[in-house]
């Protein structure tokens, strides 16, 4: 099964080779991975900065200091870098911006529908925000079933990535304005493809047993 097969294929990968550079071509489908992945109630509560010229590396490996600095070259070196980041609030506004938008896309027969589909919406928003109060944590699950597809999605593009959050995210949210639009930082994926002398490369895959995380009823 090709899936499984780009699933062993993928690592998380520690050392970039600079001389080469994704595609425009594949660069457009890396934007379709993040616009495409599913969200629970098709929320969508992320924002993404794509980071591709040399300039725009800079200023994420900003948050690549101090205790952080091991994951400098990892932001430098990559093709392209992406910052996830997930929604602080989901007002009622955004909410039927979201409902407006799978109406102009044609989601609905009937204008009922689109009623009951945006009520149903904001009942679960509504349910995270004040009996569950974790919506902060909600949208940040829906960020990391972004970054899942996400990380797949490039594998089967033949393209190397490794998720970090081992960065300052206080200060990418300051460099790019993130909690001023509504966000906040929480995950970092760097692109490309992998240098002949990442050591990371030639290892084995490791993971637990089938026998020992499923269980068959």
């Amino acid at each position: 099964m090709q899936l499984v097969k780009t699933l062993n294929n993928r690592y998380s990968t520690k050392e970039f080779d600079v001389s080469k550079q994704i595609s425009e071509a594949d660069m457009e489908s890396i934007k379709s991975l993040l616009q495409l992945s599913p969200s629970s109630t098709n929320v969508q509560p992320w924002h993404f900065v794509l980071a591709t010229t040399e300039e725009g590396k800079a200023r994420v490996a900003k948050a690549a200091n101090g205790f952080y600095s091991f994951n400098e070259s990892k932001v430098t070196n990559a093709s392209a870098v992406v910052v996830f980041a997930s929604k602080t609030e989901i007002t009622e506004e955004y909410l039927q911006h979201v409902t407006d938008k799978e109406d102009e896309d044609g989601r609905f027969a009937e204008q009922e529908f689109k009623h009951a589909n945006h009520a149903g919406r904001k009942i679960f928003v509504d349910m995270h925000k004040y009996d569950y109060k974790d919506l902060s944590h909600w949208t940040e699950k829906q960020v990391y079933l972004n970054l899942g597809s996400f990380l797949l999605g490039v594998a089967s593009l033949g393209i190397d990535a490794i998720p970090m959050e081992g960065l300052d995210m206080k200060m990418l949210d300051e460099e790019f304005s993130l909690r001023e639009k509504g966000f906040t930082s929480c995950v970092v994926v760097s692109l490309g493809y992998r240098s002949e002398s990442d050591f990371n490369a030639d290892l084995p895959k490791s993971r637990l047993d089938l026998a020992e995380i499923i269980e068959e009823v």
